[in-house]
């Protein structure tokens, strides 16, 4: 009798450990099924925010096309950053870039697939301005042209990416986004970290606007020139009074740095005006918070559209 009381009061101790573990487990699954949908909630509301904050931006950009649509520069209203603003649970801020201020490496090559020798050579130029080895300009051409010769003595086609661990193969067309870059034989996170500021990726070759490029991708458009990139603060308070450099003050340094080839591709390569830009789009509600860049298209009747989206990184 006694043992039999025994084994039922083990029985029924096991019981209730059971019963206690299963009510932990559901309560806490509960719990984290409620935090992970509240989760979803708020990213999802944060997305929505910045859908929002795009359809601002655009509208900044057809007042800016409308007033001044001969020029973009960075004293404009497009240009000023937005400070954080609050919003329902959170704040909301961010800011546009030009994108044709930067070095667009689908200009390396030109339409037809072939590369282009005068954006080759400013691709150099401007990789020894941030001291990278101009090696990458060859390994970057052969990434994006359309043939199988290698480019020089630094150039690679399939014959050297299929013998990599693990193979792989050029995409032998323009890239969406610079972070292909990575993907070239040791280039690395840091030397992409270095030039990732300078280049951009758009879909077409486009023109450098010389209001809002960078000093050292100003000098890099003809060998041996310092007249922009010496001083980044004086660059910066002569863009506060409006377009600094114009393409004219840009191609008259160059003059006579560039042989009669170069220069007239220099001067079909620049310009003032731009047609793509960035947007970049913080959204905190909470403890969440969502980072949004809108690569916005803006047309020559002013209206802009987004042609790619990504969350969190460039």
């Amino acid at each position: 009798m006694r043992r039999s009381r025994g084994v039922a009061l083990i029985i029924a101790l096991v019981v209730v450990a059971l019963a206690t573990v299963l009510a932990t487990r559901i309560g806490s699954r509960g719990a984290l099924d409620q935090r992970r949908s509240a989760t979803i909630l708020i990213q999802e509301q944060a997305f929505e925010v910045g859908l929002g904050a795009e359809a601002w931006a655009m509208e900044i950009l057809k007042a800016q096309s409308d007033q001044n649509a001969h020029r973009d520069s960075l004293e404009q209203a497009w240009a000023q950053p937005l400070p954080p603003l609050p919003i329902e649970g959170g704040t909301l801020e961010g800011g546009l870039e030009d994108m044709q201020g930067r070095f667009n490496v689908n200009s390396l090559v030109n339409a037809d697939g072939t590369k282009n020798v005068y954006m080759f050579g400013v691709f150099q130029r401007l990789l020894a301005r941030l001291e990278l080895e101009p090696k990458w300009a060859s390994l970057l051409v052969d990434w994006i042209d359309v043939d199988q010769v290698a480019d020089g003595v630094d150039g690679a086609e399939d014959g050297y990416y299929t013998g990599l661990a693990p193979p792989y193969r050029p995409p032998n067309r323009p890239i969406s986004s610079t972070s292909e870059l990575l993907a070239l034989p040791g280039f690395g996170i840091d030397r992409y970290r270095r030039l990732a500021p300078y280049i951009a990726a758009l879909p077409v070759p486009t023109t450098i606007n010389t209001c809002t490029a960078s000093g050292e991708l100003l000098d890099a458009l003809a060998p041996g020139m310092s007249a922009f990139g010496q001083d980044p603060k004086q660059l910066a308070t002569n863009r506060q009074k409006g377009c600094f450099p114009m393409a004219s003050d840009v191609v008259s340094q160059a003059t006579s740095l560039l042989s009669a080839a170069e220069l007239t591709s220099l001067k079909s390569s620049l310009g003032i005006t731009s047609s793509y830009f960035r947007g970049t789009i913080v959204v905190s509600i909470g403890t969440a918070e969502l980072t949004l860049y809108s690569l916005f298209y803006r047309d020559p009747g002013g209206y802009s559209h987004v042609i790619l989206r990504s969350f969190g990184s460039e």
